[in-house]
């Protein structure tokens, strides 16, 4: 599971930087650019929620040792 979350974070810092790459800082609300912004919002999500995910199973863990 841990190297299934890290492809997935790998992928959505991926798609940051891409989107980063479509935006254009002269009229940044209109056309493409908005879709990039959404897409950087939503790529910013899934990275928090993987990392909440993988900081709960860690947690899991330790709680199961003991």
């Amino acid at each position: 599971m841990k190297i299934f979350t890290s492809v997935l974070v790998i992928l959505a810092l991926a798609l940051i930087i891409f989107n980063i790459t479509l935006l254009d800082f002269n009229h940044l609300f209109e056309g493409d650019s908005m879709v990039a912004l959404i897409g950087i919002a939503s790529s910013f999500c899934a990275v928090f929620i993987l990392l909440i995910f993988r900081m709960s199973k860690m947690i899991d863990e330790k709680t199961k040792n003991k």
